[in-house]
């Protein structure tokens, strides 16, 4: 027998679990793909069509619902002969301004065409920006740009400004450009400028999250495609969907969950998958949980989240959000990045309550003080700079902040911790 063996007792297909799977279908979400349909159905009548954006926390089933609502369209488009579709998608995850972006677009649209891709740096924005109107103009037709996670700019919004307006001020001739925005952050569009507003115009459809019930609606087909008949215990699909609605509302935690669950009962050579392989994949991914909430935070999330292990470092906490805010803006000046507003970084910090990664205290001082709220790391400090150290534009700072908690004894042993 060979360390490795094939399993035939409990995964028949594991295909249904991974993030990257494509159902046939969508559920829980038929008000919000409604929405979805009627603000893509101009582009099927040959006529100027509204950007879009989509808000909701991750794994509310945005992208998803994305890529299958643009599959049917480039499917029912090519019924006609005067409409021509093209479309082009770009993860903003790791990208913090419009140039990027940008750059990040020219590449993709040339990767389509077999072209050489243009460097990341060493091009000014106007430059970058004429090339991507470029390759546009190339395509011709309806163009949609499909940009995910663009919250990530933050305050850099140029292309959201720019390319709507490429064909008024007659940097494209016969493109029309529609942008699809998909945001983790409902505030995105508050941080926008006043003219990016107003130029976008766009059509907004939120995503909730999900209660357990679609949980559960989500769950079952795949479960069933899965595993093997008769694998699961009848309590173990309920229960992931119930552990998901109470933390996140998240389809994605709740299918990993399940996944995590199969994958203990298989190390356990168990013939079922229990109640108690459920809250033991719990247990574990809670503890992956905090480290993917703090990589998927944004760039100013990560700023905020590096002030408050600064002042963690230094044994200042808890600490108001008006004394964090100084470190902050500090830190925002070193990474040469904009800054947002005190109000916008209190914003971060309830998010980052909301993942478990921070705890807030209320205060109340009477009449003199009035009420306010203090922060501290919910997390062990180390475990904050694992996640900073390895992402590039935090790398020196986090150092600095370790050498510093190195120098107050105060560096945790990290995820033993946990």
């Amino acid at each position: 027998m060979g360390m490795f063996e094939r399993d035939q007792q409990v995964f028949a297909n594991a295909e249904p679990l991974d993030d990257s799977y494509e159902p046939e279908d969508i559920r829980e979400r038929d008000e919000e793909l409604e929405k979805y349909q009627r603000a893509l159905q101009p582009i099927i009548d040959n006529r100027p069509t509204s950007n879009i954006f989509l808000y909701g926390k991750t794994g509310t089933g945005k992208t998803v619902a994305t890529k299958f609502m643009l599959s049917h369209l480039e499917r029912d488009a090519a019924e006609y002969d005067d409409i021509d579709l093209s479309t082009v998608w770009v993860s903003c995850e790791n990208l913090s301004s419009s140039y990027q972006v940008a750059v990040a677009l020219v590449n993709t649209l040339r990767e389509n065409q077999t072209k050489e891709r243009i460097s990341t740096t060493g091009y000014s924005q106007q430059r970058v920006f004429d090339l991507l109107y470029e390759e546009l103009n190339a395509l011709g037709g309806t163009v949609i740009v499909v940009l995910d996670e663009i919250d990530n700019i933050g305050h850099s919004d140029e292309i959201l400004y720019g390319l709507p307006r490429a064909r008024s001020n007659g940097y494209v001739e016969d493109v029309r450009p529609v942008i699809i925005g998909i945001s983790n952050d409902f505030q995105f569009r508050e941080n926008l400028s006043p003219k990016v507003k107003d130029t976008l115009a766009e059509k907004e459809i939120l995503y909730p999250p999900y209660d357990a019930n679609q949980l559960r609606s989500i769950l079952e087909p795949r479960a069933e495609k899965a595993f093997y008949e008769g694998v699961l215990s009848g309590e173990v699909v309920p229960l992931c969907a119930a552990f998901a609605a109470q933390d996140t509302g998240s389809a994605r935690q709740a299918i990993r969950l399940l996944r995590e669950a199969g994958e203990l009962a298989q190390a356990e050579d168990a013939d079922t998958v229990t109640e108690e392989h459920v809250r033991d994949a719990q247990e574990e991914l809670e503890k992956n949980q905090l480290y993917e909430g703090m990589q998927e935070l944004t760039t100013q999330g990560h700023a905020v989240l590096c002030a408050l292990a600064y002042h963690q470092a230094l044994n200042e906490v808890p600490i108001r959000s008006r004394d964090l805010y100084e470190r902050y803006v500090n830190i925002c000046d070193r990474l040469d990045t904009d800054n947002v507003s005190e109000r916008r970084v209190r914003d971060h910090l309830s998010d980052m309550n909301m993942l478990g990664l921070i705890c807030v205290y209320e205060r109340n001082e009477g009449l003199s003080a009035g009420r306010y709220h203090e922060y501290e790391l919910d997390v062990p400090l180390n475990a904050v700079l694992d996640v900073l150290l390895s992402t590039n534009r935090f790398e020196e700072i986090a150092n600095i902040i370790q050498s510093t908690a190195t120098d107050n004894d105060l560096l945790q042993s990290g995820i033993s911790n946990y």
